[in-house]
């Protein structure tokens, strides 16, 4: 690799970026990431960044703030060093779920969040499984937008052998249709679609089954799983309509509030997940949930950037 790059992490997923830097046959960039007694972030790039082409790995997930302002505070620290380039790699973008309004009144949280990055002085975002792929448009640099879809691919492929025969992609909601229609052209099988209605943040009510899941071993696709409501009920209504299993593959394991109950205590067998976010102790003790790896991915996504290549050709 070119000595012309550098890896930095933040403190949110210190464990992927170590990933992603073996990949890249790259040592992380040294930089001290703390904090001050008053609970101000304090950063300090410890490594010679001039000239040089830098990726922050930095997701932000909970405490979404304060990572947030690590990662433009590590960008306006590397600018002010005379980088290059400064792209911030966030596997996981936080505030993606605001990203309209939603009632009166109400602020459009994920623009004012794309503002903020890019005033730091970041050149571009690589990011992956977006809420919705309108959140590029936020942000006024080039944005790269990831899908985790090879990494789900290849772990089911060979869970599943005859995926064409016995499995059908379910999307949970209906927002959700392209992206469980990606997967389902990948395993070339059928799509289904549990239709729900959202009272309240984070609450959801399962409604209606549309499509023949009699017989089929489902795969729920998502990009976000929280508070776990909208998956559990989503899963006992596929086995409710005759489905024989129902596992699921989503991006992002925010896992909040009763999420890990909830899905110990459902009808799935098995929750996939990636280590955009990493898995809490107490997540980790589940046995239904399984954590696969982007490092390679974003690894080979970095390396294209760096070399001017096409990102999207990871996809074809």
């Amino acid at each position: 690799m070119d000595a012309g790059i550098q890896i930095f992490s933040g403190n949110s997923n210190r464990p992927l970026a170590e990933r992603i830097s073996r990949h890249l046959d790259v040592q992380l960039g040294k930089a001290l990431v703390d904090r001050f007694s008053d609970g101000e972030t304090r950063v300090e790039i410890q490594s010679n960044v001039r000239g040089s082409d830098v990726f922050i790995i930095q997701s932000t997930c909970a405490p979404v703030d304060h990572h947030v302002m690590e990662a433009v505070i590590m960008a306006d620290a590397c600018r002010r060093a005379s980088a290059h380039r400064i792209t911030l790699v966030t596997p996981y973008f936080g505030y993606a779920r605001q990203e309209r309004k939603s009632a009166p009144r109400t602020p459009i949280t994920a623009k004012l969040v794309a503002d903020i990055i890019t005033a730091s002085g970041v050149d571009r975002v690589l990011a992956l499984e977006l809420h919705t792929s309108a959140i590029q448009g936020f942000f006024n640099i080039p944005v790269d937008h990831l899908f985790s879809k090879p990494v789900f691919a290849e772990y089911f492929k060979s869970k599943f052998p005859s995926v064409k025969e016995n499995m059908l992609v379910v999307s949970p909601d209906a927002g959700g249709v392209e992206r469980a229609r990606a997967m389902a052209k990948v395993f070339n099988c059928g799509l289904a679609i549990v239709d729900k209605r959202r009272d309240q943040p984070n609450e959801s009510a399962v409604m209606n089954v549309i499509g023949d899941v009699k017989g089929k071993q489902c795969l729920i696709v998502d990009d976000i799983v929280d508070t776990g409501g909208s998956l559990t009920k989503a899963a006992a209504a596929l086995i409710e309509q005759g489905a024989t299993g129902v596992s699921a593959a989503i991006s992002h394991a925010v896992l909040s509030g009763p999420a890990l109950t909830r899905i110990e205590n459902s009808v799935l067998d098995e929750l996939v997940v990636t280590d955009s976010i990493p898995l809490s102790i107490d997540a980790e003790k589940i046995s239904k949930i399984k954590q696969l790896t982007l490092s390679e991915l974003l690894a080979k996504a970095i390396r294209r950037i760096h070399n001017a290549e096409s990102v999207s050709s990871l996809f074809l």
